[in-house]
């Protein structure tokens, strides 16, 4: 135990370096999943064919390849295209995509559960489509969707560490760096699920406070 301590003073330092480029990355990718993830549900739902073809296309698509294939290809092929990006944006990209299908799926989920009386007494004061989307269906649909975001936050946290595969000095890959520098494998991947852990906790508790405030207005 002792030991473990002071390897504790010791690595703390990098892997607390490497724990704010996985906050910085998590809250990146997640702005561009929710942000992507309304698209797919808005072309999903529009009256145009074509769009919500593209939609489901992309939802398939993306939520059948691994996130890691998706990481390479966006790292490793797109170059060859004439597309060079570097690591970090590579990686929020990679992340906020593939997590933009399930935050679809999620936002989708909440829309479904508005209340259709709501909706019709909406329609009856006379609101337009998109004011009615703006002022109910959409506030109401994200209350409810809450739960499921929470959860895919949690994962998003935990799933950057995939981005060590593409060289993102990220939580996983700084302790990876220091298990083979200094041999403490035990001491080194206890505290990164000590980190990951601690990261996550609020991430929850912040969900929880979200929900108990949407069902007390």
């Amino acid at each position: 135990m002792t030991e473990f301590f002071a390897d504790t003073v010791r690595f703390a330092p990098v892997l607390l370096r490497g724990l704010l480029v996985t906050l910085e990355l998590t809250v990146c990718a997640l702005a561009l999943s929710l942000v992507l993830g309304l698209v797919w549900v808005a072309m999903g739902r529009a009256q145009a064919a074509p769009l919500r073809w593209i939609a489901r296309t992309v939802i398939t698509v993306v939520r059948g390849i691994p996130i890691i294939v998706q990481l390479f290809f966006i790292y490793f092929v797109l170059p060859d295209w004439g597309l060079d990006l570097p690591p970090f944006l590579a990686g929020v990209l990679g992340l906020g995509l593939a997590y933009s299908v399930y935050q679809a799926e999620n936002i989708r989920g909440g829309i479904g559960a508005v209340d259709k009386g709501l909706v019709e007494a909406g329609e009856a004061l006379g609101m337009g489509r998109i004011t009615l989307w703006r002022r109910v269906i959409l506030p109401l649909g994200l209350r409810h969707a809450l739960p499921a975001t929470g959860n895919s936050m949690v994962m998003l946290l935990k799933d950057t560490s995939i981005a060590s595969t593409i060289t993102i000095a990220e939580l996983t890959r700084e302790g990876q760096l220091l298990a083979i520098s200094t041999f403490k494998n035990g001491s080194v991947y206890a505290l990164l699920a000590l980190l990951y852990l601690a990261a996550s906790l609020p991430l929850s508790a912040l969900v929880r406070t979200l929900e108990r405030r949407g069902r007390l207005t």
